[in-house]
């Protein structure tokens, strides 16, 4: 899908995406390729490497297929040599099966980041973005958990870069249209179905971004960050009723059923708390979350963040369940993503 609107560029580099197979991953690498770069696509699904390698033949000077594991620190450093950015898109998404698999999501999310971490150290990468979730925002589930303390590791691994130009910072989604196992394929695939759509809540709200926003957040924090920085897109907040209702159209009775939150689920998302408020600016359409404790970072990192002073804060938190969307702007929100007709 062209992008057509501007949007932001990296210099000509040597890139390495993790969770590269996945729905935010392999777009990220697709825009990439077409920006220039080369591209090392990272990812421990090898059916995934092969479709990504033959979708993208015509332009094989420029991708690299690394099968791997974040789990395997000697594989991540071997992957990492001579890149300059790193995009970690890889990790456990999935709340409920979190859940019941708590150990697994710690082993991916957590120990995984913290070798994205090492290697990124190791082999001298410039700047290295974590994709987290709203759910890492006051998680009441382990996925949420486990990006909380990924988003932490990342964050204080500028505590840690000493000599190294290795930098560190976090974008925040919340959910992307149309990716994977998002509420929208659910909805699809009953309406085609032609089953009642299920309904987890009828109180239920979450922020939506479209794939194309995600992206540019990514390569606009790798463009902009000094290090430690969360940057949040400013997104819609929508009721997930309306949502239903909205992608039935009128060509059918709108049916639903209202099924009840799984383990781990909350009735709203956030974005920012109230805490981290005392500390977000707004620029534009993006929130940036400045870094608490950098007492001992280095003089470097420091110096950039100052470009930051003076700039107010927004001194509230941002809740899914405030400043809900109309079904105007909702309707709008999928026709910008190509998702409504």
């Amino acid at each position: 899908m062209p992008h057509s609107t501007s949007y932001p560029v990296l210099p000509k580099s040597r890139i390495l995406v993790t969770g590269a197979c996945g729905s935010v991953g392999s777009t990220l690498v697709k825009r990439l390729l077409n920006d220039g770069h080369t591209v090392c696509a990272f990812d421990n699904s090898e059916d995934g490497l092969f479709k990504l390698d033959q979708s993208e033949a015509h332009r094989n000077e420029q991708l690299r297929v690394f099968l791997g594991d974040i789990r395997d620190l000697g594989r991540l450093t071997q992957a990492m040599e001579r890149v300059n950015y790193v995009f970690h898109c890889a990790g456990l998404k999935h709340v409920y099966l979190c859940e019941y698999n708590p150990f697994e999501a710690v082993q991916t999310n957590v120990t995984g980041s913290n070798n994205i971490i090492k290697a990124a150290l190791d082999t001298g990468v410039e700047r290295v973005v974590f994709t987290s979730s709203d759910k890492a925002v006051n998680p009441t589930s382990t996925m949420g958990a486990s990006k909380l303390l990924a988003e932490r590791l990342f964050i204080a691994a500028n505590s840690h870069t000493g000599k190294h130009r290795t930098r560190f910072s976090v974008v925040r989604f919340g959910n992307v249209l149309n990716s994977n196992g998002s509420v929208l394929q659910i909805f699809q695939r009953q309406i085609n179905e032609g089953c009642p759509l299920t309904i987890t809540s009828t109180g239920m709200t979450r922020f939506f971004l479209s794939m194309d926003q995600s992206i540019d957040l990514c390569i606009q924090a790798a463009q902009d960050m000094c290090g430690g920085e969360i940057f949040i897109k400013n997104m819609g907040a929508c009721d997930v009723l309306a949502l239903a209702r909205i992608v039935t159209g009128d060509s059918r009775k709108f049916e639903f059923v209202e099924i009840g939150c799984k383990p781990g689920e909350k009735l709203y998302e956030e974005l920012v708390t109230d805490i981290e408020s005392l500390r977000t600016i707004a620029d534009g359409n993006t929130y940036i979350i400045l870094p608490e404790a950098k007492n001992f970072w280095p003089e470097n990192i420091v110096n950039c963040l100052s470009k930051y002073d003076g700039k107010k804060f927004i001194n509230k938190p941002v809740r899914s369940d405030n400043d809900i969307l109309s079904d105007e702007s909702i309707r709008s929100m999928l026709i910008d993503a190509q998702l409504f007709v």
